[in-house]
């Protein structure tokens, strides 16, 4: 009785462990830090070969439970590495399901001051509902990229 008391104690230990690694967040440093290191690959590899790298869904700009994307500061998507065919698309006066115009917030974030943070809300993959976001908003010096990554804040 004592030995299956300790396996299924066991077992349920294993499986709260194997919900909260897969239920790892990211943090709102790890976006700032994502996004600048956009700004550094541009500077080495050029725009064309940091797009194909940020674009690619195993690379390093997807982790945990985010990923970077890119625009240009007329609001076209430039790479997604979670929804490709995002990719080309224009989002200038795109809203949340608050009316909030996110999109042009994220724009005149990158023009006013170059980089900051953008609330509203958003589904989270698989989900119909939404929930509170925010999202880092970093202007790449130099050239037109904007790169921008987000946490959900529940």
């Amino acid at each position: 009785m004592k030995k299956s008391i300790n396996i299924i104690f066991t077992l349920i230990i294993l499986c709260a462990m194997s919900v909260a690694f897969a239920e790892e967040k990211a943090t709102k440093e790890e976006c700032v830090a994502k996004c600048k290191e956009v700004a550094e690959m541009i500077k080495k590899i050029g725009i064309e070969a940091t797009i194909k790298a940020v674009q690619d869904p195993k690379g390093s700009f997807v982790w945990k439970d985010t990923y970077v994307f890119l625009m240009d500061s007329k609001a076209n998507v430039l790479a997604h590495p979670v929804i490709p065919k995002l990719v080309g698309q224009n989002w200038s006066g795109k809203a949340d399901a608050d009316g909030k115009m996110f999109v042009d917030e994220y724009i005149m974030v990158s023009q006013k001051s170059g980089e900051g943070w953008v609330d509203y809300v958003w589904p989270k993959p698989n989900e119909k509902t939404t929930s509170p976001k925010t999202s880092f908003v970093y202007k790449v010096p130099n050239v037109d990229v904007i790169a921008i990554a987000g946490i959900y804040l529940n």
